[in-house]
């Protein structure tokens, strides 16, 4: 079974499953402010999609001062995440209050 592991600032937690990691990280971790755009959201997975969904790849590596690497990995685990994970969960998850593991 592939474990999904949370990388927030080296936290290193693993999860069985990738869905208790991304309510891991909107619970568990401070929120993260956008460089580009000043938006507060989840730092993980919600701040990944944010970027790349809301901001061209340009403006993500101007305001991070980041690598093409370090986008193609951050691209890579967003795309992981979004075929394995059901979003739908987590979103109830989240807004029912049940997030705590």
């Amino acid at each position: 079974m592939t474990q999904w592991e949370c990388a927030i600032e080296g936290h290193g937690e693993t999860f069985d499953r990738v869905e208790d990691l991304i309510v891991h990280q909107a619970t568990a971790h401070d929120r993260a402010e956008c460089k580009v755009c000043g938006t507060v959201l989840p730092d993980g997975y919600f701040a990944i999609r944010h970027a790349f969904e809301e901001h061209s790849r340009a403006e993500y590596v101007r305001a991070y001062d980041a690598t093409a690497a370090e986008v193609r990995q951050r691209e890579s685990v967003k795309e992981s995440i979004e075929e394995s994970a059901d979003i739908r969960e987590v979103i109830d998850r989240l807004e029912g209050g049940t997030g705590g593991l």
